[in-house]
């Protein structure tokens, strides 16, 4: 079969000849009909552990043995993956998609969906709230801010480093607000964008020096929810700066199978009546080199391939 290869560590993927998986107790060989592409996928092939040659794991949609259309997320066997004409993933990950949703949005929903709205519920936003995303141009952070308003946030606003990114979400109506990081002062700038008084909560997807500009831009009892470490993973804080304020680090994808394939339905319905979209940029399979390198620059987009 066709597959997005790794050969080794640093590798970029190559579209190859790849042996095909074979059936395995508790686990479904899935014909891949569109598949996804995220940051993780970036990073988890390269992490310690990983054996080469493999497959961009990667998560799609497919049509299992007995003909049903399913989902599975990034958890295929290795060395397989979503990024190849067939799969084999575990049982308990693979999904039923509704009739009535479309490839794209069972992938988006499916990781990108599910790693932010668990946040934002921990973060239990209160009518009214003030909410700053940052790093709220990519895949989540779109989510993110639509799904914010829904829980009940009064204004929301979005940061990062690209004005055209944050100029666009403008145009979709997503933001209240924008803020350009890496400017002289972004704390001012934050909390001027907050209203004045500064954010009722903060999800941070990005970490670094921008997590520390953002809570020093929050009021007391303010809520920092962090899920992301793309900006860096180690900051100096002062303590101080954390008085009557609470911070958590969320991660979704130990969640049991069950519970995020309950998130998963609801996400589904959620986007059927609220309408949540992202922006999206599919690929031609046989280009799964540039669809790699482009997750890898952040696209700022949510990344699919047709495989058939």
């Amino acid at each position: 079969m066709r597959a997005a290869v790794i050969s080794g560590n640093g590798a970029a993927p190559v579209l190859q000849d790849f042996p095909e998986p074979t059936a395995q107790d508790g686990s479904v060989l899935i014909e891949v009909d569109t598949a996804g592409l995220g940051g993780w996928d970036v990073l988890g092939a390269y992490r310690l552990g990983v054996q080469y040659p493999c497959v961009i794991r990667g998560e799609g949609v497919g049509r299992a043995e007995d003909g049903r259309r399913v989902y599975f997320g990034e958890r295929s066997l290795a060395p397989w993956g979503a990024w190849a004409e067939k799969t084999i993933v575990p049982k308990a990950e693979v999904w039923d998609v509704p009739d009535d949703i479309d490839d794209r949005t069972a992938i988006t929903m499916g990781i990108a969906g599910t790693g932010i709205l668990v946040p934002l519920e921990a973060a239990n936003i209160q009518p009214g709230e003030s909410v700053l995303i940052l790093g709220a141009t990519g895949v989540l952070g779109q989510i993110g801010l639509k799904l914010a308003k829904s829980l009940g946030a009064g204004r929301v606003v979005a940061a990062a480093r690209s004005q055209a990114g944050l100029d666009r979400l403008m145009e979709r109506g997503l933001a209240d607000a924008t803020v350009e990081m890496g400017g002289d002062n972004d704390t001012e700038a934050l909390k001027a964008a907050s209203g004045g008084e500064g954010f009722d909560v903060v999800l941070d997807l990005v970490f670094g020096q921008p997590f520390l500009s953002a809570v020093r831009a929050t009021k007391w009892g303010a809520r920092l929810i962090t899920i992301g470490t793309g900006a860096g993973r180690t900051v100096e804080l002062n303590i101080g700066d954390l008085l009557f304020r609470t911070l958590t680090c969320i991660g979704t994808g130990q969640r049991p199978p069950a519970d995020r394939e309950a998130i998963w339905r609801r996400l589904l319905a959620m986007q059927k009546d609220q309408s949540i979209e992202v922006d999206y940029v599919d690929y031609d399979f046989a280009d799964s080199s540039e669809a790699w390198a482009a997750q890898v620059s952040g696209p700022h987009a949510k990344i699919t391939a047709k495989v058939r």
